[in-house]
């Protein structure tokens, strides 16, 4: 159990807002638990739903890194995620956490006739130099190919690599030197890589588009692979992390017993109707802090949640100090990232009769609005402090 402060004395939060800096590190927004007990890859997921939230789901190169240095520590072989071929192929983007970065695929450009699969194996898909249309091809075919480096939410830049490489090759280069294979969203984009291949004695250049049937156990949209360049190749349809594939993702039969990674969800919705300072103590009695905002990666998972409130508003870990003006999060840090709805934090907070305490819309642009805090809602509870696995 946390101790609960007394909100009519906050000078000690005043103090830990200021000393905070406003950061722009990415938001991660689970953590894994790595369980040393053999069992088939059912039998692990349905463990992992019953004492976490499920078997892991892995949303970027970061994530993989932390997941494959706990195997290490743990000398661990081969361990399951919840990776499963288990729907109908579609394309896909080469992403890190799709959920975040972009959106689904929405804008193509095949070459009349294309895709056509020939011979049963043409996965990934080739930009031509000359007048910019797809082709789907063998994925082991090697080809030059274009990474882009985002620089920012909205903004990319491309950047054509003459070295000729296996689609899965050249994904694993630009995601160690760039961001990613390109990504391709609108004509714009298709006329900024062509300038980039301008000259290239090449016909086909390789972009992010892959043609994918396998998906994640707790059905999250993550678009993020990391199969080694041969792998999966065959009818096996569940998916495992191997010391022997260089830690890289390999296909196992399902009925293979390993030790497995569950993933816990950072946020929890609690559909109980209780005032901003009740909240506040359950979420430090059964969890950890009521949720802080802090970029909008965690906005994103806030609205994720609040989508199945059963309150109009759900409290967040926001509040208000009339004795010194200004809003901050309970965790002591600053409100760098901000997504208030028109006409709250004006300046002129009501204090004539109590504090007044920030919540999220359930519904609509799900933006902040400030509320007395006697007030009665849902809440969301983060369940853990740290980010490290």
């Amino acid at each position: 159990m946390r101790n609960i402060p007394d909100m009519s004395h906050e000078w000690c939060f005043v103090i830990l807002v200021f000393s905070v800096v406003c950061g722009t590190g990415a938001y991660i927004p689970h953590r894994y638990h790595f369980v040393n007990e053999n069992k088939t890859w059912t039998e692990a997921q349905t463990y992992c739903r019953e004492n976490y939230t499920d078997l892991a789901t892995i949303s970027n190169m970061g994530e993989m890194k932390k997941l494959n240095h706990t195997l290490m520590k743990k000398n661990a072989k081969k361990a399951w995620i919840g990776l499963q071929r288990a729907g109908p192929w579609r394309w896909l983007w080469s992403l890190e956490d799709q959920t975040f970065y972009r959106d689904r695929v929405t804008y193509t450009n095949w070459h009349p006739n294309e895709p056509n699969n020939a011979g049963g194996k043409e996965y990934c898909v080739t930009c031509n130099t000359h007048d910019t249309l797809w082709n789907d091809e063998w994925c082991e075919t090697l080809h030059p190919f274009v990474c882009y480096e985002e620089k920012n939410r909205n903004t990319s830049k491309y950047v054509y690599i003459s070295a000729n490489k296996s689609w899965y090759d050249a994904q694993t280069y630009c995601r160690e030197k760039y961001t990613d294979l390109a990504s391709v969203r609108n004509q714009t984009e298709i006329d900024e890589i062509k300038s980039v291949v301008n000259g290239s004695h090449s016909t086909n250049v390789w972009i992010g588009l892959f043609y994918d049937s396998w998906y994640w156990s707790d059905q999250s949209n993550s678009t993020f692979r990391y199969w080694r360049s041969d792998k999966p190749n065959g009818s096996l349809i569940c998916a495992a992390v191997s010391e022997s594939e260089q830690r890289y993702w390999t296909d196992v039969n399902c009925t293979e017993k390993l030790p497995f990674i569950c993933h816990e969800n950072k946020l929890i919705l609690i559909k109980e109707n209780l005032t901003w300072k009740e909240a506040l103590i359950y979420c430090r009695n059964h969890h950890h802090d009521l949720v802080s905002v802090r970029s909008e990666e965690m906005q994103l998972w806030v609205k994720e949640v609040t989508q199945n409130a059963s309150t109009e508003h759900v409290w967040l870990g926001l509040r208000h100090t009339c004795a010194l003006g200004f809003w901050y999060w309970v965790n002591g840090e600053m409100i760098c990232y901000q997504k208030w709805a028109p006409g709250n934090r004006t300046g002129s907070e009501d204090c004539g009769h109590e504090e007044r305490t920030g919540a999220v819309q359930s519904g609509g642009e799900q933006k902040w609005i400030s509320l007395p805090q006697s007030q009665t809602l849902n809440f969301i509870c983060s369940t853990y402090e740290g980010l490290s696995l």
